[in-house]
C-alpha cells in the first residue's frame, strides 16, 4: 500500500497552515480579552445607561379632570382663607383708625393740660383764699369729674365718627 504523505511540499504547506492558525488563535484570544474587558463593566453600564421615566405623559382630559378635582377640593379653603385675610385687613384698618382717633384725643388732652386755667373761670385771689381745706378738695374733685366727663364726651364723639366711617366704608364696598 502506498503511504499518504502527500505532495513533497505538503509538509511546508501544513506548517504554513499551522502558523496561520496559531496567528488566528492569537488574534482571537486578543479579541476575547478585549471583549472581556468591555463586558466586565457591563452590569455597571446597564445601570448607568438604564432609562428612567421622570415624566409621564398624560392625556389632556385626564389632566383637566385632575385640575378640576383639585380646584373643587381646595377652592373652598382658598375662599375661606381669603375672606379671613380680608376680615383681618379690615380689622387692622379699623384698629389703625381707632388708634389715630385716640392719639388725636390724647393730643387734645395734652394741649388742654398745658393750660390748666383754660376751662376754669377767672376768680379773684380773695375768693380762692376763701376756699379752705374741705372746699379746696371738693373743688378739685369737681374739676376732675368735669375733666373726666369732657374726656368721655370727646371719646364718645370720636367713637361716633369711627362708626360713621366704618358704616360708610361698608356701604361703599357693597
Amino acid at each position: 500500500m502506498a503511504s499518504r504523505t502527500g505532495p513533497p511540499g505538503g509538509a511546508a504547506s501544513y506548517a504554513d497552515c499551522v502558523d496561520s492558525l496559531r496567528n488566528s488563535l492569537k488574534f482571537l484570544e486578543a479579541s476575547v480579552e478585549t471583549i472581556d474587558r468591555g463586558v466586565s463593566d457591563f452590569p455597571r453600564l446597564m445601570t448607568v445607561l438604564k432609562t428612567v421615566r421622570h415624566y409621564e405623559l398624560i392625556p389632556q382630559p385626564t389632566l383637566a379632570a385632575a385640575e378640576a378635582s383639585l380646584r373643587d377640593e381646595i377652592g373652598p379653603y382658598i375662599a375661606f382663607l381669603l375672606s379671613r385675610a380680608d376680615a383681618q385687613v379690615e380689622r387692622q384698618e379699623r384698629r389703625i383708625e381707632t388708634l389715630k382717633a385716640r392719639a388725636e384725643l390724647q393730643q387734645g388732652r395734652l394741649a388742654r393740660s398745658d393750660d390748666p386755667m383754660r376751662g376754669v373761670p377767672k376768680t379773684s385771689n380773695k375768693s380762692r383764699q376763701q376756699l379752705r381745706g374741705e372746699d379746696k378738695l371738693r373743688a378739685r374733685i369737681v374739676r376732675q369729674r368735669k375733666e373726666a366727663l369732657r374726656y368721655g364726651i370727646e371719646r364718645l364723639e370720636l367713637e361716633v365718627l369711627q362708626k360713621e366711617r366704618e358704616l360708610r366704608k361698608r356701604l361703599d364696598s357693597r
